[in-house]
């Protein structure tokens, strides 16, 4: 299993969240504790269909401290973390949970800015009525010792989330960057990816990259690219810096800015 120990999940029922979680994780139900955060609201001015979301938290080893809570469901009357369709198959129900574990090593592995940014994203997600899994992890640290927040979403039908050119995608990870930011009164960089979009993405700007590169070594020719955010460009400048023969530019205004790549010796 990973290192994640909380992952968020949105979907139409308490049932489902918890079935899609535990998949995820890779883990049988009495190895978490369950908290449920939001009973189930309908979307943007009332419209849309009903979603919960709940927060799946990976007890430690020996067994966490954890306190008992009513947050299920309000379309649950009596409810209890048995009713939620384990112990009909034979299976120890999660407990309910507001609380983390109070050891100091779970302190360290509930990282308080790793779970608000879950927090922010499922919560933004489920106002634009999506049904996805959220989980941030720490990339590598950057030159001035800062860690950015790599946020991957999975789910069903995201590519509205994704947009024309990642243009949706990238407004969504700038609002999710603010909001985590405000709240934690401090500078935070979101990387959102979704489905692993990004990573397939990054592979074809290089490929495509390398084989305009050649094109233009060989015409003597300058080449100029469609128009791309400022990190696609990026991905381009940097999969060409040491190409022997040609070296590249980026031309013209947002949302219009292009990559020109020409020749050293044009």
């Amino acid at each position: 299993m990973n290192e994640k120990t909380t992952l968020e999940i949105i979907a139409p029922t308490v049932e489902e969240a918890i079935a899609q979680g535990l998949a995820q994780l890779g883990l049988t139900a009495d190895a978490v504790s369950v908290e449920v955060l939001d009973a189930g609201n309908k979307g943007f001015f009332g419209l849309g269909r009903h979603q919960v979301r709940v927060r799946l938290t990976v007890n430690p080893p020996g067994g966490a401290d954890v306190i008992q809570t009513d947050s299920v469901p309000a379309s649950m009357p009596g409810a209890k973390p048995s009713d939620h369709g384990y112990a009909s198959q034979g299976k120890p129900a999660p407990a309910i949970s507001s609380t983390v574990p109070k050891d100091s090593e779970s302190q360290l592995e509930h990282d308080p800015l790793l779970e608000r940014t879950e927090s922010v994203i499922s919560k933004m997600l489920h106002l634009l009525n999506l049904e996805a899994q959220v989980s941030a992890h720490y990339g590598s640290a950057e030159r001035d010792g800062r860690r950015n927040i790599n946020v991957d979403i999975r789910g069903n039908d995201l590519g509205v989330l994704i947009g024309r050119r990642s243009e949706t995608l990238g407004a969504f990870q700038y609002v999710a960057s603010l909001i985590v930011g405000k709240d934690t009164q401090q500078f935070v960089q979101l990387t959102v990816d979704v489905e692993g979009y990004r990573e397939r993405r990054e592979k074809q700007l290089i490929q495509m990259a390398k084989r305009m590169a050649d094109q233009v070594a060989k015409s003597g020719r300058r080449q100029t690219l469609e128009p791309m955010p400022s990190g696609e460009r990026r991905i381009i400048h940097i999969a060409l810096r040491d190409h022997p023969d040609v070296k590249t530019e980026s031309t013209g205004d947002d949302p219009y800015r292009k990559v020109t790549i020409i020749p050293k010796n044009g």
